[in-house]
């Protein structure tokens, strides 16, 4: 059976590859002294809330299980509009509002709605794979933009100026970012946006780690710019969520009831267990909860990145959100006389059973150069990994 062109044109996700190789050496090491520490997902390793989990279970016993609207329960619509509002001083109307099933649906939704087949959508390289991948099933080409830890790993105004072309249709950004926790400064961000409008373009912004800011000069959300700018957000990283496959998206006006067909058609609505949980995380006690937690993710960072950094596994940025750590691991890849970063991935977890991810999946600028650790692990695994890496040196 011959699989089509399109789906042909997806790159594998490295990062799965890795995982499994991970997995199957961790079953194997799992009673030894040295089990595996796995530093390679981005997954929290908090759950929801307990009062997220029990408002899941009283939705359930309540035979709340049934289709919503396709644009996601009003009252949960109305629950993100208010915590824009009270968190980052921003009025976001909830009819504005799509709940989506994941950032993942929210970010095919947007681009089936503005791509055209050929349209070039600008992207900073490194970044998130699946990003440009929902570009390339959309028929459009990711065009990845070289940047420099100078620039934050971000683009710029300059380089969007420079690379924008007949066929480009506008730019997808992330702040915070995957792989390199880094935000987009609100000026720089206008100043992108603005040579986007010039052009008659969109600007899409995944601010699925938006929660998870520790600056407060980076922590701020793009719909603060104007009503045009897409953004794409989630249940899964700040309010812990990620299997229950819930996320959100805030579109103009005019584009929300495109959305709606589309999300009718593909998706029917998101889960509807999944939807009743989540106002619960809006309430008072849960918010609580998820400051507190990321004040621990904080706490994380500011451990590990300075012991990467002391072991000439250098971060060129220190992240001002997110848990990654987005490393350059030229000087351990010359002292263990390996290749790239690849390489070096499969060295640390064959040798010191700790699982990282390298750099090929985020893009081609450098990246072979690079690998990103998640800092989303404890600081008791975090620690274990700093022994092992130390050891492995030595």
């Amino acid at each position: 059976m011959q699989a089509s062109s399109r789906a042909q044109k997806i790159e594998p996700f490295y990062v799965m590859e890795v995982a499994k190789a991970a997995s199957k050496l961790g079953n194997e090491v799992a009673h030894t002294d040295a089990p595996m520490v796995f530093l390679n997902i981005g997954e929290p390793d908090f759950t929801a809330p307990p009062l997220v989990q029990a408002a899941a279970t009283q939705a359930i016993q309540n035979g709340a299980t049934q289709y919503t609207p396709a644009l996601g329960l009003q009252p949960l619509r109305e629950r993100i509009s208010q915590w824009y509002a009270q968190r980052f001083g921003v009025n976001v109307p909830a009819s504005r509002i799509v709940v989506t099933a994941g950032a993942s649906a929210a970010l095919q939704l947007a681009c089936l709605a503005l791509i055209e087949p050929g349209d070039e959508i600008l992207m900073p390289d490194p970044s998130y794979p699946c990003n440009r991948h929902f570009v390339s099933a959309a028929e459009g080409r990711a065009v990845l933009l070289p940047t420099t830890a100078a620039d934050r790993f971000q683009l710029s105004a300059t380089s969007v100026k420079a690379a924008w072309g007949p066929r480009t249709r506008g730019v997808l950004l992330a702040s915070p970012s995957n792989p390199t926790g880094t935000s987009i400064h609100p000026t720089a961000l206008r100043d992108i946006h603005q040579v986007v409008q010039n052009h008659g373009g969109i600007t899409v912004v995944d601010e699925i780690y938006l929660g998870l800011s520790f600056d407060a000069q980076y922590g701020h959300t793009a719909l603060a710019l104007d009503d045009s700018i897409i953004s794409i957000n989630s249940f899964s990283k700040y309010f812990n969520m990620t299997g229950w496959r819930l996320g959100w998206m805030v579109v103009p006006d005019k584009l929300v009831p495109v959305i709606e067909r589309l999300a009718q058609n593909l998706f029917i609505c998101p889960s509807s267990i999944a939807q009743h949980a989540a106002l619960a995380c809006f309430e008072p006690q849960s918010l609580a909860v998820y400051e507190q937690r990321r004040s621990e993710f904080k706490a994380r960072r500011d451990y590990f990145i300075p012991a990467l950094n002391a072991m000439g596994l250098t971060v060129p940025v220190m992240p001002d959100g997110a848990f990654y750590a987005w490393a350059d691991c030229t000087a351990a890849c010359a002292k263990l006389g390996l290749a790239d970063s690849w390489d070096f991935a499969f060295a640390v977890l064959n040798q010191a059973h700790v699982a990282i991810t390298p750099g090929r999946d985020f893009g081609s600028a450098q990246t072979k150069h690079f690998v990103r650790f998640s800092t989303a692990s404890s600081m008791a695994h975090l620690q274990e990994a700093v022994a092992r890496l130390r050891t492995l040196f030595a």
